[in-house]
């Protein structure tokens, strides 16, 4: 996805031993073998001579089949931290470990891979190729993967049908409505069967009747195909629907 929409990742700099604080409060239990954990991921930005810790020594653990919240201001984080979780960013410390697989420091070769097929993306705009209708839309990362094109069609018809744009399969994405967008955007996300959705204001440009609709689709969606789902939302009613809700602050994660 970051070729797609041209985002190279960041490399690392070094992290303060003591960028961590002591006392931060404890991470949610932790399972055997989550989906996606984050162990003390730390992200520093620098302005200048300034230097901005955004993300203070983050632990979060996601099993598979579970979905969670993530909120907090403007400016938190909460996008830095999914950049993070999706390797379309490097840490400044700590480590990203994905269906077992430690990532941090993995080449971007295979990072790209473990992308293509562990990861899905959901974000408040589409990113639907405009020249493309809903089912190509879908069938397309499939075919990239290697699933030949009636495998990936046939896969992208029942994603489609149970998110409820069956009947729009020919339409392109011009001629789809916001809420029709975001679900075939969510099929694609879903379309190689990826152990985690990242999700960042997936409802964030919708309005509150669409978004109600579209944020429940996807937390079945994702329940249904046994993934996992961490969805960065400002929409605290949303949020409460969710198996959890880790709110970002100072840098570090509170869970409610």
């Amino acid at each position: 996805m970051n070729d797609v929409l041209g985002v190279r990742p960041m490399p690392p700099v070094a992290a303060d031993d003591d960028t961590a604080s002591p006392g931060r409060p404890a991470p949610a239990p932790i399972s055997a073998t989550p989906a996606l954990r984050l162990e003390g991921v730390h992200r520093r930005f620098r302005q200048g001579e300034v230097a901005l810790d955004v993300l203070r020594g983050i632990d979060l653990d996601l099993p598979a089949g579970e979905v969670r919240a993530l909120v907090g201001p403007s400016g938190a984080g909460k996008s830095t931290l999914l950049q993070i979780a999706g390797l379309l960013e490097y840490p400044d410390g700590g480590d990203v470990i994905l269906a077992g697989e430690r990532c941090a420091k993995l080449s971007d070769g295979a990072r790209t891979r473990i992308r293509r097929e562990k990861l899905g993306f959901v974000y408040q705009f589409h990113h639907l190729l405009p020249e493309f209708d809903a089912l190509e839309n879908v069938v397309l990362p499939q075919m990239l993967a290697g699933r030949s094109r009636k495998e990936a069609i046939e896969r992208s018809m029942i994603l489609l049908t149970s998110l409820g744009v069956g009947e729009r399969t020919t339409h392109r994405p011009a001629r789809l409505s916001g809420g029709e967008q975001q679900r075939v955007a969510i099929a694609r996300a879903m379309a190689n069967s990826p152990s985690v959705i990242l999700a960042d204001e997936p409802t964030g440009n919708l309005d509150e009747e669409t978004a109600d609709v579209v944020f429940n689709t996807l937390m079945k969606t994702t329940r249904e195909e046994g993934s996992a789902l961490l969805v960065a939302t400002h929409n605290l009613d949303l949020a409460k629907r969710t198996d959890g809700i880790a709110r970002l602050h100072n840098g570090v994660i509170v869970w409610d």
